[in-house]
């Protein structure tokens, strides 16, 4: 499952918690209130609104810190590991720069050997077609 799928997976079971949890209190808490309507509980009412929807905002303000904190580790490692492949890159043109330079030294080696001699140690390669 990727990460998306997860995430998605997670709002819509936080969603399905969410509308439980609405018409929950709606069946427990508001219908028996429409039946009786003095103003004490009204409070009372306004109060249990005011409960519901901090613990349904706490879940979902909760969830997004969270997602917030895998979205910075995500992006720390992404960090991270364009770090290691610049210093992979710069290790690697290094040594292939290196490489050169000790072919360059060798070729010319090998040229100067052969002039001194006078005659090339082995035939001259044939041309490929």
């Amino acid at each position: 499952m990727t990460a998306t799928t997860q995430v998605e997976a997670d709002q819509a079971s936080a969603n399905g918690e969410f509308e439980g949890e609405i018409r929950e209190f709606i069946r427990r808490d508001v219908a028996p209130w429409r039946r009786r309507q003095d103003p004490e509980t009204n409070d009372q009412q306004g109060e249990s609104v005011n409960m519901l929807v901090q613990r349904v905002a706490g879940a979902s303000l909760s969830e997004i810190d969270n997602v917030i904190g895998e979205l910075r580790s995500v992006r720390d490692f992404l960090r991270s590991e364009g770090d290691r492949v610049q210093r992979e890159i710069a290790g690697y043109a290094t040594v292939s720069q290196t490489a050169m330079a000790s072919m360059r030294i060798i070729s010319e080696s090998m040229a100067q050997w052969r002039n001194s001699v006078g005659a090339p140690l082995a035939p001259p390669l044939a041309p490929r077609d």
